[in-house]
């Protein structure tokens, strides 16, 4: 290393120019270093990192860049979670870190310095490790490599050149958004697919940029639309689709309908919820007790029994079963029963025998 590791706060360390937009996707802190090798060759390290993999996972996908090249889909190739190559840089997320090295020349290990770095950064705990969900909903057919965006605020939106403005999309509304490019018969097409948290808000905002797409001439300052070409759009579920480009409307269309949203249910509860730890402890505490009661319920059992039988074979009849301590009530059922019956004539009784049974 190439003096001290520079860290800071401040997203300018990562990105001067794009400093803003990291802001959106929840940017924490970054760390850059230089290496350098005894033959002079050099590495230049920026990494950046966020509230959680959905921010890295964002910025990931706003540096990269179509010419950009993809690792290899084997796990034991994968760089991190995702990377992508362009000459002798090197772009990947790991969790919610996201690393951009520049190597000064390629070698043969470079690929495996950058696995064995990833290998190396932190991880988020599970609630944060997760992806946005409705990414999902994007069409893999026709899908035009390193196209796709994931936005999480309008500066980044707006960067990106998207088929609707950042204030019909409203993030005030806890709205996310990703689009990616397709190759269609009649052209190139962009599929945007807005997400929000209930299907009634999905429904209004569409009637916001269909109402919005029939004005002719927007005032001056008001939301627009891409005026070129086609546009078409449909809610799914809390899914807003939206098709447009140099394409026919059928194209379009067609391209829209590859889009259905299915529910799905998640945990999205932190595993640090304080409520949840303390339902926990107490359930735990619970099972920990019966286990506890019911071991000295046994020992206790095992232990009187065991005294018991002991005792009855070292001094039999001295401890235990004692004839003095044995005395019972009995009913005799079976003893002779004696009676006098008395003889006519006579003043002699003569005893009598009856057997109850």
């Amino acid at each position: 290393m190439q003096g001290p590791t520079q860290t800071s706060t401040d997203p300018a360390l990562a990105d001067a120019a794009n400093a803003a937009v990291l802001k959106e996707y929840g940017f924490s802190d970054a760390a850059r270093a230089t290496y350098t090798r005894d033959d002079g060759r050099t590495l230049k390290i920026r990494a950046a990192r966020f509230a959680d993999a959905s921010g890295a996972f964002g910025a990931y996908t706003f540096y990269l860049q179509p010419e950009m090249t993809s690792e290899s889909t084997k796990k034991e190739d994968k760089i991190g979670d995702q990377a992508a190559f362009q000459g002798q840089r090197v772009l990947f997320y790991r969790g919610h870190v996201l690393v951009d090295a520049q190597f000064s020349q390629e070698s043969a290990m470079s690929g495996e310095q950058m696995r064995e770095l990833a290998r190396a950064l932190p991880r988020p705990d599970a609630s944060s490790a997760n992806l946005p969900g409705f990414i999902e909903f994007l069409p893999h057919r026709s899908y035009l490599a390193n196209t796709q965006k994931y936005v999480m605020g309008p500066l980044a939106l707006a960067a990106l050149a998207a088929p609707v403005s950042a204030d019909l999309v409203d993030f005030n509304a806890s709205a996310e958004v990703t689009l990616a490019r397709y190759e269609t018969p009649s052209g190139e097409a962009t599929l945007m697919l807005v997400s929000y948290p209930t299907p009634k808000l999905a429904a209004d905002h569409l009637l916001r940029i269909n109402a919005a797409r029939q004005m002719t001439q927007p005032q001056a300052g008001a939301s627009n639309l891409e005026s070129s070409g086609s546009f078409s759009a449909k809610r799914t579920g809390p899914l807003v689709a939206i098709a447009s480009g140099d394409v026919t409307g059928s194209d379009a269309k067609s391209l829209l309908e590859m889009v259905n949203y299915e529910a799905s249910v998640t945990w999205n509860t932190p595993a640090s919820d304080p409520q949840v730890h303390q339902l926990y402890t107490l359930v735990l505490n619970i099972v920990v007790l019966c286990g506890i009661l019911g071991g000295l319920a046994v020992v206790a059992g095992v232990a009187f029994g065991g005294i018991r039988i002991l005792m009855k074979r070292w001094y039999p009849d001295r401890v235990f079963d004692r004839p003095e301590h044995m005395e019972f009530i009995s009913l005799r059922l079976t003893e002779t029963v004696v009676e006098t019956v008395p003889q006519s004539g006579s003043d002699r009784s003569h005893p009598a025998t009856e057997n109850p049974a």
